[in-house]
């Protein structure tokens, strides 16, 4: 009898030594991806900034560049369609659009 207890003990000691260093290894895994992702959760990615004559118009969006200019594009990329990458003051170009 005692020699079936033991027999029984040999043989199922590797299946639980398995079964707990199965389960330490999870905890532990779990562990550091909850780690990691605590550490990512206040990460924030920078904005790029934006032009500073660059502003909202309600019915357009955004808008670079002086709107009251015939020229201008009326676009978030394009400042004028005359003079697209340069500065609206002092622009040879300008032509201020009639307000109605």
């Amino acid at each position: 009898m005692l020699t079936a207890i033991l027999i029984l003990g040999v043989g199922l000691t590797p299946s639980l030594v398995s079964l707990w260093c199965l389960r330490q290894s999870r905890a532990e895994s779990q562990a550091r991806l909850q780690q990691s992702l605590n550490s990512v959760q206040y990460r924030t990615v920078p904005r790029p900034p934006r032009p500073a004559d660059q502003h909202y118009v309600e019915g357009l969006g955004l808008v670079i560049g002086n709107i009251l200019c015939q020229h201008n594009a009326r676009s978030p990329h394009l400042r004028c369609a005359v003079n697209p990458m340069g500065p609206c003051e002092d622009c040879r170009h300008f032509e201020e659009k009639p307000l109605t």
